[in-house]
């Protein structure tokens, strides 16, 4: 009986060991080229509601129930969602910084399945006087022991692909 609790003692304490060692913290960023103007891309961006024809998350629920707190595009409007898909949930989007024609910083507050804080931001960039980069990040943190979960979950892929996605709709909105 000794060697089992000693075996089992081991076995809970192995992955929290291994959780001390690993990342707590992710960021993941993709970009575009966008053949318009930087400042048409940016009035374009800067507008929370406009994510509606351009971010996946905003598109995998047409019933999704949306209210609205503030002027969009001005510091502190806030969109928020309510879904019954899981993979969407119920959260707000908060505009926290603007740097005019630059950048945009938003914190999204998950509130179900889980939730968390984490903060978001667009940047746009002029490559030419008819060509914007649009560069979409996120960042999150996992505390510990849930780091653990960083070992068998890539971030990279699951949301880099899902701003790629919108970013490759925000091209096809602003192009047509």
């Amino acid at each position: 009986m000794k060697k089992i609790v000693i075996a089992l003692a081991i076995l809970i304490a192995i992955p929290l060991i291994v959780a001390l060692f690993v990342e707590k913290d992710y960021a993941v960023e993709r970009e575009i080229t966008i053949d318009k103007p930087k400042q048409e891309v940016f009035n374009y961006v800067k507008l929370l509601k406009n994510q509606d024809h351009y971010s996946k998350w905003a598109t995998m629920d047409p019933k999704m129930e949306k209210t609205y707190r503030g002027t969009d595009g001005t510091v502190g409007f806030v969109a928020a969602w309510d879904s019954k898909i899981d993979s969407v949930g119920v959260g707000e989007q908060e505009i926290k910084k603007i740097v005019e024609g630059e950048r945009i910083d938003f914190e999204l507050r998950f509130i179900e399945p889980f939730e968390a804080t984490e903060p978001a931001f667009m940047t746009t960039e002029a490559i030419s006087e008819n060509q914007t980069k649009v560069k979409w990040g996120f960042s999150g943190h996992m505390d510990y022991p849930m780091n653990l979960m960083m070992l068998f979950m890539d971030f990279e892929k699951m949301i880099g692909d899902d701003l790629q996605t919108g970013l490759n709709n925000l091209k096809r909105e602003l192009e047509k």
